[in-house]
């Protein structure tokens, strides 16, 4: 791939370790006290790695969604997800869930049966993308795809990149994504290098979460996100430890108002309202649908 120039890095952020649903362990780098979001993306979490002994695997139970979609994408470990349009799928080791709330959905994510009698270990990532105002009340949408269904690019090195949304290295992911997205996860081995070119005026993030690499020749280390500017340019990633891996993200930014309140993200304060009065009504989802 040819280019100009690399994209200038804006800035490197360090993630933070909290508690989330059930009560598993995430590393978060946004949103945290510094920083809200970096639009379209309002929160990219990675769950574990954590190893459970039998009976002790945990999950989010039944909660509520609408104006943004909810990216679960799996390294280790299998959860059920369950949602009030009747959809119920296992996501496995390298599968995705692309769930567009829309509207308004409640749903779970839990440890499958064998998991929860077995044990064993959980890890992956869950990412939050925005919706813009005109497709906030779009209907519920599921999209499942298993690890053998994403499009894969072998590297020289030995590595591999998984595309689930958008373009990296010449191969489309199969997710239909509601705005421009980029969505993709490397394994690389030293000396593997990763090329992407995305659009000039779009977010775009790497994501060190194994290992270490040389990003547009800055070193980043496991836990730390390269955000970059939103000018034209190249990424380049660079393995410099064996195993090293990383996230791949990109979008076109809405530049709109966002309001959030837990598991709601809407443009004004009056539409979070409206929310949670139709969640606590029992309105949220259409009438038809099955709540949890």
């Amino acid at each position: 791939m040819t280019t100009t120039s690399l994209r200038e890095i804006a800035c490197t952020i360090q993630s933070q370790r909290t508690v989330e649903g059930g009560g598993f362990t995430v590393r978060r780098p946004f949103p945290t006290a510094q920083l809200d979001q970096i639009d379209p993306f309002l929160l990219l979490d990675e769950m574990g790695p954590a190893d459970y002994a039998p009976g002790k695997a945990v999950g989010a139970p039944s909660h509520p969604h609408r104006g943004f979609e909810t990216v679960t994408y799996m390294l280790s470990g299998s959860m059920v997800h369950e949602d009030s349009t009747g959809t119920k799928a296992v996501i496995k080791k390298g599968g995705v869930q692309w769930m567009t709330a829309g509207s308004g959905v409640i749903h779970s994510e839990l440890p499958t049966d064998d998991m929860m009698k077995l044990g064993g270990r959980m890890h992956g990532f869950q990412l939050w993308v925005n919706l813009p105002a005109a497709k906030k009340m779009i209907d519920p949408r599921y999209q499942g795809y298993e690890a053998e269904e994403m499009a894969t690019v072998q590297l020289a090195k030995g590595g591999h990149i998984r595309v689930v949304a958008g373009v990296v290295h010449g191969v489309k992911g199969p997710v239909e994504t509601t705005s421009p997205m980029t969505y993709a996860h490397a394994v690389l081995e030293v000396g593997d290098v990763v090329e992407w070119l995305p659009e000039e005026g779009h977010t775009a993030l790497i994501h060190v979460f194994d290992g270490e690499a040389r990003v547009n020749e800055s070193r980043s280390v496991s836990g730390e996100m390269v955000v970059f500017q939103r000018t034209a340019g190249l990424v380049r990633v660079e393995a410099t430890t064996s195993a090293a891996q990383i996230l791949i993200m990109g979008g076109l930014p809405l530049g709109e108002p966002m309001v959030r309140y837990g598991p709601f993200v809407m443009n004004t304060k009056q539409e979070i309202i409206t929310a949670v009065e139709e969640f606590n009504d029992g309105k949220l989802v259409k009438v038809g649908e099955n709540s949890l």
